[in-house]
């Protein structure tokens, strides 16, 4: 039992360093703001008067504090053998799949991680109060739980836009390939993708905007695709392959374009087929499970029936 209490006290003091960190992060970040106001008003001058009706300016609260402190807590562990062991080069792919492989980023997840680490394990010793070595145990399943679940949904989230990537990637290929015929360049291609078909296209007119814009600000062609390599997609590598050559040595990509459409989608009818194959094997159990016994049913129903009756009837005799 006091093993149990140690813990939860345990707990209770590392929550309570959270909070004051929090606190503390939440109060030197307002300072800076409004030092960074009282510099703005002394180099700009006064500020216009405002008409009436004018909103105020609106203060950063809510989840944006919490971003904010999560991002200080991050910073203070990144360096440290804990944000090396907790932040892994798979957690940088998946932060890069979803383009947050930033300071901030990597700062706000191992902040998160050991913010739940912390906080998951109070209410847990609170409700099953055990004690000795069970204590110890459930102790440290909760803090695996609080690093673990971060884990899982920056994972679910990066499949999500990888699923979506490779769908929207057959109409990307279709386009270019549309708009090389016309007579447009491979950046002139590019930049009306990200333009005009932001509804058809939501996730690659966003990723190629960026790379546009990185284009424009003097990094390589290749360098500013990038990004679209991150998403551990073959066609997408083959894709960036095929506008950085063409943007490096000239010449038509329509062909080249053509050439790949026909085989991705040669390569998604063989896909379909084998999950087709696999739900066929799925489905087997499933219509042994459900389709059997109403078949038995409906077959040896009235002869059980017969049957139960016959032995009635002997009964009565």
């Amino acid at each position: 039992m006091e093993v149990g209490w140690i813990m939860i006290a345990a707990v209770v003091a590392l929550a309570s360093g959270l909070f004051l960190l929090a606190g503390e992060a939440v109060r030197h970040y307002r300072q800076r703001r409004q030092e960074a106001r009282v510099m703005d008003r002394a180099l700009l001058g006064p500020p216009a008067p405002r008409e009436a009706g004018d909103a105020d300016e609106p203060e950063e609260h809510g989840w944006r504090l919490l971003v904010r402190w999560l991002d200080t807590l991050g910073k203070r562990f990144e360096a440290g053998r804990i944000g090396q062991a907790l932040i892994t080069p798979e957690d940088r792919l998946l932060l890069g799949q979803i383009n947050h492989n930033t300071a901030q980023g990597r700062a706000v997840f191992l902040g998160m991680r050991l913010a739940l680490a912390m906080v998951v394990p109070l209410p847990v010793m609170l409700w099953m109060a055990p004690t000795g070595f069970r204590a110890v145990v459930i102790f440290m399943g909760a803090m695996a739980v609080g690093i673990i679940v971060p884990k899982i949904v920056l994972s679910n989230v990066a499949a999500r836009l990888r699923k979506r990537a490779d769908d929207e990637l057959p109409l990307l290929i279709d386009l270019l390939r549309l708009l090389q015929g016309v007579g447009f360049s491979v950046d002139q291609s590019l930049q009306m993708v990200s333009d005009r078909f932001q509804e058809a296209m939501p996730l690659m007119s966003r990723e190629l905007r960026d790379a546009n814009a990185q284009y424009l600000h003097g990094r390589s062609r290749m360098q500013s695709l990038h990004r679209l390599c991150e998403f551990d997609n073959d066609g997408l590598k083959s894709l960036v392959q095929i506008l950085v050559q063409v943007h490096e040595h000239g010449g038509a990509v329509q062909e080249p374009l053509r050439q790949f459409g026909d085989r991705l989608r040669e390569q998604r009818k063989m896909r379909m087929k084998e999950l087709s194959g696999k739900l066929s094997v799925k489905m087997t159990v499933v219509m042994m499970l459900t389709l059997i016994p109403a078949l038995m049913t409906v077959l040896a129903g009235p002869a059980v029936i017969s049957l139960i009756t016959s032995m009635g009837k002997l009964k009565g005799h």
